[in-house]
C-alpha cells in the first residue's frame, strides 16, 4: 500500500490549481480514495473532479479505486 504522502502528492498532482491548496488529507484504503478537504465549499467544488481524480490515482498507484470518498477536515492552527 502507497503511503498517505504518496497519495496526496497524486491527489494534489491530479487537480486544478484552485483545488490544490483545500486538500489537507488523502489515503487509499481498500478500495476507497479517502480525501479531507479544507472548507465544505471545496469539498463541493472536489466532487465534479471525482471520476478524473480515481483514474489519476489509480493509475499513480497502481490499485483499482473504486470509490472517492470527500469530507471536511480541519486544520491545525499554527498559531
Amino acid at each position: 500500500m502507497s503511503a498517505r504522502s504518496d497519495v496526496l502528492k497524486w491527489v494534489v498532482a491530479a487537480l486544478p490549481p484552485e483545488l490544490r491548496q483545500r486538500v489537507a488529507t488523502a489515503g487509499i484504503e481498500g478500495a476507497d480514495l479517502k480525501i479531507g478537504v479544507a472548507g465544505a465549499s471545496w469539498a463541493s467544488r472536489l466532487r465534479y473532479q471525482t471520476e478524473p481524480l480515481r483514474r489519476a490515482v489509480s493509475e499513480s498507484a497502481g490499485v483499482e479505486i473504486k470509490r472517492v470518498r470527500i469530507k471536511v477536515v480541519h486544520r491545525a492552527s499554527s498559531t
